[in-house]
């Protein structure tokens, strides 16, 4: 089992930053894969933001540009820092951890807001 301590969100203006952190812990196999997903009610859950070994980033086209995501392999943690906000970017952001067996674990949601 692997259990994911999410931190950060909140409430932004558009333009603002807000920065998303993400622990891992428990059952954690080499060859993970960690990220950030978001959801809006209604809508499908879709990728934000992923990064696994080899320096490996997959970053949604709408945030390009303004994301980033880092990890810190030693700490198995995630980063997702997200500057120049848009309202369009007010989601229930997720993390989420694939291990190396292809198993997906999701941690409890952290909600960002971004007012115009």
């Amino acid at each position: 089992q692997v259990r994911l301590v999410e931190s950060g969100g909140g409430l932004e203006q558009a333009g603002g930053s807000l920065r998303l952190s993400c622990a891992a812990s428990g059952r954690l196999f080499i060859g993970n894969r960690m990220g950030w997903y978001r959801q809006v009610p209604g809508n499908q859950r879709e990728l934000v933001a992923v990064a696994a070994a080899g320096n490996m980033r997959n970053y949604a086209e709408s945030v390009k540009g303004r994301f980033t995501i880092s990890r810190d392999y030693a700490k198995n943690t995630v980063v997702l820092q997200m500057n120049s906000l848009k309202p369009e970017d007010t989601a229930v952001y997720y993390c989420n951890y694939r291990n190396s067996d292809g198993r997906d674990y999701w941690g409890q949601g952290t909600q960002v807001t971004v007012s115009s």
